[in-house]
């Protein structure tokens, strides 16, 4: 059998793979080492569900829509849920690291595996840059920082986390173990604070909070329901990561029984830390009261008044930001790898190290991170929201390209060639279409929202004719190595 995927023209004949049942190996997977455990795993669902979109974006988001917010972060935690069943579901049907590429590749053919690669690294490279400005903007909360560069700030994070990455996956794993329970301690703890001041009526910042806070201050939709769908972008944008857990499936042991338990557990996470925490603030303080420029969470509490609380707090949310940075290096390392051996990325992002760590595709994901190091240097106050679009146009196709696997998994299984696994996406075809068309109207509501959002969309044709570009570039060794059966070196 060959090393690599079967191309997908190759899965009609008699006794095939896909014929008969039997599923298709990447050779991206090979080299790793099984070292993710259920722990592991569980707490990367859990990170990759709670990051910098919350901790960071929720205060200008919250600004601008006011209390509506909440119902954003619930539509779209529905839809980000979908994604994460669906792609759950082809984990169970064949783990991979080189996850929804290597479904790509088995059922779009390189073509397809090529572009959900090269989406997932634009979501990735930008949103490392997203994640080192956040982290220097939570680092210039503390006096003693305030004098740095952010740029300065910026790159020692980037160093930082690209150091702890390259060890091994069981230090990435440990890392992101413990950057989760630092999360979700600081969400509960915050929640557990919130709820107290709700019911006995203690004052923040001068407001009795309650109900009142939001009917006096213009109600769920302050300024219409527009400004509510306006930052529905920047909301998938907060659900960026949870995809990841798909990608962790290749580096761990049984996920036959650990996959179901880490998905399954995201839609009532999102419900209580994303919903419940939005609400919260919007009980708390009256929505102009927050903007882009801080922490919401770190923003009550500094209302609060609470010698030390505010900055825990912002200790808090860099670790969030420090968190997202180490998981984006982590996938695109494993996706770019993955690339690399059918020959559709550099030959160096194939190459691993000692520690079984695919150190190629995590140092050129890196080197973006460095150019947004200058453009933290060159326009500091603009760079999170340019990064935050281009990286939304990069979590929007990924998606797409995920659920359009789905609706050709389940396609090919109504046809025999494949079967579907126990654990399934539910209401499938409805539900891949659905969301689709969904993923359509966020990318309309960017352009119609005007600024750096419509500039982002009419860059489209420009993203397209680069990849387009870029494949003309690799094919013949694509070409090549599916001919020969064999894999990059």
């Amino acid at each position: 059998m060959s090393d690599r995927t079967m191309p997908a023209a190759d899965t009609l004949s008699s006794g095939s793979p896909a014929a008969t049942g039997t599923p298709h190996i990447d050779a991206g997977d090979a080299g790793y080492s099984k070292d993710l455990k259920s722990r592991h795993v569980n707490m990367i669902a859990i990170g990759g569900a709670i990051g910098t979109g919350l901790f960071l974006g929720a205060g200008g988001r919250l600004a601008g829509a006011g209390p509506s917010l909440a119902i954003a972060y619930a539509v779209c935690g529905v839809f980000a849920f979908f994604v994460v069943r669906a792609l759950g579901e082809l984990v169970l049907y064949r783990p991979s690291s080189g996850a929804f590429v290597s479904y790509a590749r088995e059922f779009m053919g390189e073509k397809g595996a090529y572009t959900a690669g090269w989406l997932y690294f634009l979501n990735w490279s930008t949103t490392a840059v997203a994640d080192i400005t956040a982290a220097a903007t939570y680092a210039h909360f503390w006096a003693m920082f305030s004098d740095v560069p952010q740029w300065v700030l910026a790159m020692i994070a980037l160093a930082v986390v690209l150091t702890a990455n390259l060890i091994s996956v069981k230090y990435f794993g440990e890392m992101e173990f413990w950057f989760a329970i630092i999360k979700v301690a600081a969400l509960v703890i915050f929640m557990c604070v919130g709820i107290f001041l709700v019911v006995t009526q203690h004052e923040v910042g001068g407001h009795t909070p309650g109900l009142s806070t939001i009917t006096d201050s213009g109600g769920i939709f302050p300024m219409g329901m527009l400004p509510m769908l306006m930052v529905v972008q920047g909301v998938v944008f907060a659900y960026a990561s949870v995809e990841l857990v798909g990608v962790a499936a290749g580096e761990t042991e049984n996920p036959e029984k650990i996959m179901p338990k880490a998905i399954n557990s995201i839609m009532w996470r999102v419900g209580l830390f994303y919903v419940g925490s939005v609400v919260l603030l919007a009980l708390l303080l009256p929505y102009t009261a927050f903007s882009g420029d801080q922490s919401p969470f770190v923003t009550v509490f500094d209302k609060l008044g609470i010698p030390g609380t505010a900055g825990i707090m912002n200790l808090v949310v860099l670790t969030a930001a420090l968190s997202s940075l180490n998981s984006g290096l982590y996938s695109t390392g494993r996706i770019l790898r993955s690339m690399a051996m059918a020959g559709s990325a550099p030959r160096f992002t194939a190459r691993m190290n000692k520690g079984q760590v695919p150190y190629g595709g995590i140092l050129l994901t890196a080197g973006f991170g460095v150019l947004g190091v200058g453009l933290n240097y060159v326009m500091p106050g603009e760079a999170f929201e340019i990064v935050l679009n281009l990286a939304s146009i990069g979590i929007l196709g990924t998606w797409g390209m995920i659920m359009l696997c789905s609706l050709l998994f389940w396609s090919r299984s109504k046809d025999g060639r494949v079967t579907r696994p126990s654990y399934r996406l539910p209401w499938a075809p409805y539900t891949q279409i659905v969301t689709l068309v969904f993923l359509a109207t966020v990318l309309f509501l960017m352009w119609y929202g005007g600024g750096v959002g419509r500039t982002t969309v009419n860059c489209l044709p420009l993203i397209a004719a680069l990849l387009v570009g870029g494949w003309f570039l690799v094919r013949k060794r694509v070409t090549a190595l599916a001919s020969a059966g064999t894999t990059q070196d």
